[in-house]
């Protein structure tokens, strides 16, 4: 079903029962705003808990059913895309709705939005619908996977909403974690209401049955963006202190050239197989140092130490998900400090004209994402975060600082000698 085969609104198709890709597609652009995919499973029109609702800031079912893979951007065509897996999906869940919500505008701002159900495992397309005629809408549900008599059919939707994800969520039963709630309990506190006779013990026994029938905290819908006027977050305050971090580096080419290329009359061509290699500089409790890194096959491991592992080199330069690493936040007491950096290891000189964003997407708690901002020195390496572990707290720090090697330096070396890692290297190779 190509793209212009596209569904109509209301009707359905039949999807096999097995891995499905979908993905929620758009084209990016000035002033387009991002978008963001989600997912919920229902029964009976409802969730049955919060954690039936699969979305950037808990990307994983807990059936496996359902997981939120995150973004890709190719060449200004961006997708989000979810992993749906009918057969893991439990009897009494009916229906799993994929929704679309926007992040800094309207629907009516986002060009050539999309669903489309790619089968995983073929690369064949079942379905597709192509939303048309958004205005205020900051929220969609675009499609839906619904059973019947045992099998798995799609449903072109296309509803709109503009209450944004928290009107759209809120729609289908979840609670929503509002910010200004934080107040209340301070004036609630005083000591002077328990000396109240009996009666007054009455009301607080009424509150607590609440929280039990919500397993967990309503659900944050928040992102964190880092800035250089606020460059750091905690991950402790956020709640991400465990399970898998994944961190992602995405870019993509800027047509321009920026000023210092043009004066010093050399337009550095970025070349489709540009190549940046994420690495990691780890410092753990014991005092041991060391690198992780595709260069010399250094790819670390996930479960002893460091607890880092960088997820292969593809090579394959600007592609779609750019470079990941994974880091094992269940492990942080072994953590001193981590820096994140990537180095391009071909198709460029530098790092300008280059748009990259940082995403650090730790299982629990709001993803962390920033922007690197321009390049405007010849650098080949960049530091992206530094993760600290101070005793009580571990902070992500912005640090986006565009390096540039001596000669005969490298630039991993560079970032040691920055930072004072204090490491013996040796030329290493791919």
């Amino acid at each position: 079903m190509g793209a212009d085969m596209s569904m109509p609104k209301g009707s359905n198709v039949p999807v096999p029962t097995t891995g499905l890709r979908v993905e929620l597609g758009w084209r990016a652009g000035p002033g387009v705003p991002d978008a963001d995919a989600s997912a919920l499973l229902l029964a009976a029109g409802k969730v049955r808990s919060d954690g039936d609702f699969v979305f950037y800031n808990q990307a994983t079912h807990s059936s496996g059913a359902v997981r939120h893979e995150g973004k890709r951007d190719a060449g200004g065509q961006v997708n989000d895309t979810l992993l749906v897996d009918l057969a893991r999906v439990e009897p009494s869940i009916d229906t799993v709705v994929l929704a679309a919500s926007s992040d800094g505008g309207t629907f009516g701002q986002v060009p050539g939005l999309y669903i489309r159900v790619v089968d995983a495992q073929q690369g064949t397309e079942v379905a597709r619908f192509d939303s048309e005629g958004a205005s205020v809408e900051t929220a969609f549900v675009l499609g839906e996977f619904y059973r019947r008599q045992g099998a798995w059919k799609f449903r072109a939707v296309g509803q709109g909403y503009s209450s944004g994800l928290e009107g759209l969520a809120t729609d289908f039963g979840i609670t929503v974690d509002e910010p200004q709630q934080a107040a209340p309990p301070a004036p609630v506190a005083p000591p002077p209401a328990p000396v109240a006779p009996p009666v007054t013990a009455a009301p607080p026994v009424t509150p607590p049955p609440a929280p039990p029938a919500q397993p967990a905290a309503p659900v944050r819908l928040t992102k964190v963006t880092l800035t250089k006027e606020a460059p750091s977050v905690s991950l402790t305050k956020q709640g991400g202190t465990s399970g898998v971090m994944r961190v992602n580096l995405n870019w993509q080419v800027r047509k321009q050239f920026s000023g210092w290329q043009a004066k010093l009359g050399r337009a550095v061509a970025m070349h489709a197989d540009l190549d940046l290699d994420l690495c990691a500089l780890y410092e753990l409790s014991d005092g041991s140092k060391g690198v992780v890194q595709a260069l010399g096959n250094a790819f670390g491991a996930l479960h002893q130490p460091p607890f880092i592992h960088l997820d292969g080199d593809d090579r394959t330069g600007a592609s779609a998900s750019g470079e990941n690493l994974s880091i094992n936040l269940d492990h942080t007491q072994y953590f001193r400090r981590i820096l994140i950096f990537v180095t391009i290891y071909e198709g460029a000189r530098s790092f300008a004209d280059l748009d990259a964003t940082v995403t650090l997407q730790p299982l629990h708690g709001a993803p962390v994402d920033f922007s690197l901002g321009e390049c405007t020195v010849p650098s080949t390496v960049c530091a992206l975060a530094l993760i600290t572990n101070t005793g009580s707290d571990l902070v992500v720090q912005r640090e986006a600082r565009f390096l540039v090697p001596d000669r005969g330096v490298s630039p991993q070396r560079t970032v040691d000698y920055t930072y004072g890692w204090g490491m013996n290297w040796t030329p290493g190779r791919k």
